[in-house]
This record gives C-alpha cells, sequence and structure tokens, in this order.
C-alpha cells in the first residue's frame, strides 16, 4: 500500500463519516503530513456548483440526471486528483461507492454505466482504504433530526438508506482487505482511535 494512499470515508446520511475525516484531518495536521481533502460532490469551483444543483431543495432532477449529475462533478475534480496522486495522502469523502450504493443499488440504475464513467474518468487511480460507517435506523433518524438544515438527499425514507446501507455492504464484501467497517452507534471516541490506529498503519 501506498505511504501517500487515497483513503475514502463512506457511509449513508448519519453515520458519522464527515466527522471522523475531521478527526483524520487534525491528526495529520498536527504530525505535520502532506494532504488533501475533497468531498463529493465538491472539492473543486466547479464541482461545488454542481453540488448546489443536486442538493437544493428545489431541484427535481430524474434519477438518470442525478447520477450524470454526480459524475459530472467527479469529472471536474479528476485533475486534482492526478495531480496528488501518491504524492499526498488524499482523503475524500465520499467516491465511487457512493455512487454504486446511492444511484444503483438504491435507485436501480445501469450499474454498467456507472462503471464505464467511472472507469473512463479515473483511469489508473485506485483507492487504498475505505472506511465504511454503518448506522442504525434509530440513530440515523435521531440524526438526521438533529440537523439544522437538511438537504434533498436528508430527506429520503428509511427503506431507501436501507437499500444503499446494504449496497455499500455487498460492494465492501468483494474487497474485504481494503475495508474497514466502523459500527456508528458505538462511542465516538472508541471509532475515532479504532480509525486513527489504522490511519497511522498505513501512512508510515
Amino acid at each position: 500500500m501506498s505511504k501517500k494512499p487515497i483513503i475514502v470515508f463512506e457511509g449513508i446520511e448519519g453515520s458519522g463519516k464527515t466527522s471522523h475525516i475531521k478527526h483524520v484531518e487534525q491528526y495529520l495536521k498536527k504530525n505535520k503530513k502532506e494532504y488533501i481533502k475533497i468531498r463529493e460532490p465538491g472539492g473543486s469551483k466547479n464541482s461545488e456548483r454542481i453540488r448546489k444543483l443536486i442538493l437544493d431543495n428545489k431541484s427535481t432532477f430524474s434519477q438518470k440526471t442525478d447520477l450524470l449529475l454526480y459524475l459530472a462533478a467527479r469529472s471536474e475534480n479528476v485533475s486534482i486528483l492526478k495531480k496528488n496522486y501518491k504524492k499526498k495522502i488524499i482523503l475524500l469523502d465520499r467516491f465511487v461507492d457512493s455512487t454504486i450504493a446511492y444511484q444503483h443499488f438504491g435507485m436501480g440504475l445501469s450499474l454498467k454505466l456507472i462503471n464505464m464513467i467511472n472507469n473512463d474518468l479515473l483511469k489508473s487511480i485506485r483507492i487504498d482504504l475505505t472506511f465504511l460507517h454503518l448506522v442504525s435506523k434509530s440513530n440515523l433518524i435521531k440524526r438526521l433530526k438533529d440537523r439544522k438544515k437538511l438537504n434533498r438527499y436528508d430527506k429520503f425514507n428509511f427503506n431507501f438508506y436501507d437499500k444503499v446501507q446494504k449496497g455499500f455492504v455487498k460492494i465492501a464484501k468483494k474487497k474485504p482487505s481494503k475495508y474497514s467497517i466502523v459500527n456508528s452507534n458505538l462511542d465516538i471516541n472508541f471509532n475515532k482511535e479504532l480509525i486513527i490506529k489504522k490511519i497511522q498503519k498505513i501512512i508510515k
């Protein structure tokens, strides 16, 4: 595994992935490690513009348009990924697995189409490790209620999120050595320590 790996944080809404990526950032800064962080959709000027369109509560895009917008946002970040690949640690708040879990397993869109475009965009770029955060129905509901503002993707019913989370698990089972499962129902500090220890091992 590269000492300048690509590390992805995945999971459905309310699973704690964004909180944990902040903990990892703090650790890397403290230890003077070079890194970049990209959120999806977002991460660059044009990708952030696309993010606003996708998540806007007034947007009424079809499922296929949503998919293409997500992939367009990723396309805008490819140059950033290539520039920093194996030169800096790359932290990604969502990536390819989210597209497959949400758009394929959640919405039933073509996996072949998703893989074809992703493969064309990313070429030889490979993910080193993915932290998959899993959350219970009760904690998902509670955490979404605690949010001050909900975007369009925070408002699906639980059956949708359940399909997406099960999709994430199916993806992880295909390459277990590349995934670390985080039980987000456990104490946040326990999970923080677990994640940091894993990070320490792969960047030494």
